[in-house]
């Protein structure tokens, strides 16, 4: 009996979403060190010289950290515009739309290439994405820094600017 009730309570389906509630918990954060990541990898192949086992190795594994992180750029702008943006937000920010079809398609040419350029443009993009959800919300804009001099290159700081 008891079977035959979780069985029907059941779901048919699942649904994979950012929540369910909904939570209204946003932050382009990963974004952003999604797409400085992706900037990393493709740094990090352009250095690789040689085709020795540890060479390619090492080829292997930043491009597969290269994709995920170009996948996650998209995942999580793609969340932030379809269930926070709303119509008063296009309405005050105008660019918005066609910013968010420039950020995925900017992150499937990065996952197409390792151009150091491709990715730069990857972070620019998601950084004035970021601009425009912290304006939306009134609060001052969390940006990725560029490393301090003498900082490893991997190191991520933030700037924090009054909205």
């Amino acid at each position: 009996m008891r079977q035959r009730l979780v069985a029907a309570l059941a779901p048919r389906r699942i649904a994979h979403a950012h929540c369910d509630v909904p939570c209204g918990v946003y932050d382009p954060a990963p974004a952003q060190i999604a797409a400085r990541t992706v900037s990393r990898m493709v740094e990090l192949l352009n250095g690789i010289g040689g085709m020795e086992l540890e060479d390619r190795n090492k080829m292997v594994r930043c491009t597969v950290v290269k994709e995920q992180h170009a996948e996650l750029v998209k995942r999580e702008v793609q969340v932030i515009w379809s269930d926070y943006f709303k119509p008063e937000h296009v309405e005050k920010y105008p660019e918005l739309h066609d910013l968010t079809w420039k950020v995925l398609k900017q992150a499937s040419k990065c996952k197409q290439s390792v151009d150091a350029e491709a990715c730069a443009e990857l972070e620019r993009l998601v950084g004035r994405f970021a601009e425009i959800f912290w304006a939306s919300k009134g609060a001052p804009a969390h940006l990725m820094a560029a490393s301090a001099e003498g900082a490893p290159k991997n190191a991520i700081s933030w700037e924090v600017r009054a909205s």
